[in-house]
C-alpha cells in the first residue's frame, strides 16, 4: 500500500477529518462524485464504529496496485481486544458500500481493509502519486481541531525520534563499555606477564650490560604506564555500567596519607614532596580507591611542573569534612580548561602534543570522591600553578 493519509481515530471530531480527507483524495484522483461519496462514507462509518470502542485506532488511506491496476484503499488498525460484528451499524453499513472488505488479526492489532477500484482510464504514475502525497502533506487544515492535531502529531513524532535516538545512543554506549571491559581484561594478563619477566631480569642486573639494564628499566616503566591506562579504562567501564565496587573501612586519615606520600616520594624522586596535615580524624573510605585519587593528583602535579619544584600535599578540617589539597608550581590552567578538566576524555589543547594521557584520571578521581560523599574542584592561574582539592566526610571517633 502506498500511504498518503494518516489519521489517528481518537474522538468524534476525527469522523469529520476522516470523511473530508478521504473525499478530497478521491476527488484529486479523479473518481466520480458518486464513488467519492461512497468511499468517504464507508471510511466515516467504519471509523465511527472503531471510535465507539477505543480511542487508539489509526487509519491510513492510500493506493494499492494489483497487476496493472490501481485501487484506492483504506486501512484501519485498532487493538485486538475490540470486537466488531455485523450488529455494529457502521461496520455493517461500510461492508455494504465497498466491493472489497476484509477484517484480519495480526499479533496485538486488528486490521480492516476497504478497497475500491480506480478506472483504468484514470492514469496514475509516479509523478501523479508523488503529487498526491505532497498535496496531502501540505494541505490547509480543515478546521482548528486539525491544526492542533497536526501540531501534536509533529511533536509526538519528534519525541519518538528523540527516544529512538536515546535508545540507539544507549545501546552504542553499552556496546562500547562492553568492548572496553573485555579489551581491558584481555590486556591485563599479558601485561602482568611482561612486567613479571622484566622484574625477574631486573633482579639479575649484574649479568647484564648497562645498555640492557637501561632497556629493562624503560620496558618496566612503559609496562607500568600501560597497565595504569588499562586499569583506567576498566574503571570507566565499571562507572558507566554502575558496577564500581568499593570496600569501605574506618581509617585514621593522617597515617593513610603519610603512607601514600611515602610511596609517591619514591615514584616522583625529581620533585620536592611536602606533607602538611591537620589534626588526625577517622574517615570511612575505600583505601585503594582513595590512594588512587591522591596518587593521580600528585602524579599530575609532578607531570605538569618543572623538576625539583615543590608539590604540597596538605589537609585542613572544615565543619564535618576534611579537605585534602595538592598544590603545584606548574603551568596552571586556563579558565576554559578549569571548566572542563573533570570531563571524561578531556585534554587541554596546549598539552595534547607535549604530555601523554587519555584524559581519564581526573574524571575517575572525581567520581570516586563523589561516591565517597565528597566533591572535587580546582583553583588555578596560568603560569602560577594549580591546587586540586577534594572533601571527605569525617566520621565520629
Amino acid at each position: 500500500m502506498i500511504k498518503i493519509l494518516e489519521i489517528a481515530l481518537e474522538n468524534e471530531m476525527d469522523l469529520v477529518l476522516a470523511y473530508k480527507r478521504s473525499l478530497n483524495l478521491a476527488q484529486e484522483i479523479g473518481l466520480t462524485i458518486s464513488t467519492q461519496t461512497t468511499f468517504a462514507t464507508a471510511v466515516s462509518e467504519i471509523s465511527r464504529s472503531i471510535i465507539e470502542h477505543t480511542d487508539s485506532g489509526v487509519m491510513f488511506i492510500g493506493l494499492h496496485k494489483k497487476e496493472d491496476r490501481y485501487f484506492i484503499k483504506a486501512e484501519l488498525n485498532f487493538p485486538v481486544g475490540i470486537m466488531l460484528t455485523a450488529d455494529d451499524e457502521g461496520y455493517h453499513y461500510a461492508q455494504r458500500l465497498v466491493p472489497e472488505f476484509k477484517l484480519e488479526e495480526q499479533d496485538s492489532t486488528k486490521k480492516i481493509s476497504m478497497v475500491m477500484g480506480i478506472p483504468r482510464s484514470i492514469r496514475l504514475d509516479k509523478i501523479k502519486i508523488d503529487e498526491l502525497i505532497a498535496n496531502a502533506e501540505h494541505a490547509t487544515s480543515i478546521n482548528a481541531y486539525e491544526t492542533l492535531k497536526r501540531k501534536n502529531l509533529k511533536l509526538n513524532r519528534i519525541s519518538e525520534e528523540k527516544e529512538e535516538e536515546i535508545k540507539r545512543s544507549k545501546l552504542i554506549d553499552e556496546k562500547k563499555n562492553e568492548f572496553i571491559a573485555m579489551a581491558s581484561h584481555e590486556l591485563k594478563t599479558p601485561l602482568t606477564v611482561i612486567k613479571a619477566y622484566t622484574q625477574l631480569v631486573g633482579m639479575s642486573k649484574n649479568d647484564c650490560s648497562d645498555r640492557i639494564k637501561d632497556l629493562i628499566e624503560k620496558i618496566d616503566f612503559q609496562t607500568a604506564k600501560l597497565s595504569n591506562l588499562v586499569q583506567q579504562m576498566l574503571d570507566i567501564s565499571h562507572m558507566e555500567n554502575g558496577r564500581m565496587a568499593y570496600e569501605m573501612k574506618q581509617v585514621q586519615l593522617n597515617g593513610f596519607i603519610n603512607d601514600v606520600a611515602l610511596m609517591m616520594k619514591h615514584i616522583l624522586p625529581e620533585h620536592q614532596l611536602q606533607v602538611l596535615l591537620a589534626d588526625d580524624v577517622m574517615v570511612q573510605i575505600d583505601p585503594l580507591r582513595l590512594e588512587q585519587v591522591i596518587s593521580n593528583l600528585l602524579g599530575n602535579a609532578a607531570k605538569y611542573s618543572n623538576k625539583q619544584t615543590l608539590v604540597l600535599l596538605e589537609s585542613t578540617l572544615e565543619n564535618e569534612n576534611v579537605i585534602i589539597k595538592v598544590t603545584d608550581q606548574g603551568m596552571g590552567l586556563s579558565e576554559e580548561t578549569k571548566r572542563s578538566v573533570f570531563d571524561k576524555f578531556y585534554r587541554a589543547e596546549d598539552v595534547v602534543h607535549s604530555h601523554s594521557g587519555l584524559g581519564m584520571g581526573l574524571y575517575i578521581a572525581s567520581k570516586i570522591v563523589t561516591d565517597h560523599g565528597g566533591k572535587m574542584w580546582v583553583d588555578s592561574e596560568l603560569g602560577k600553578g594549580s591546587t586540586f582539592s577534594f572533601t571527605i566526610p569525617v566520621t565520629a571517633n
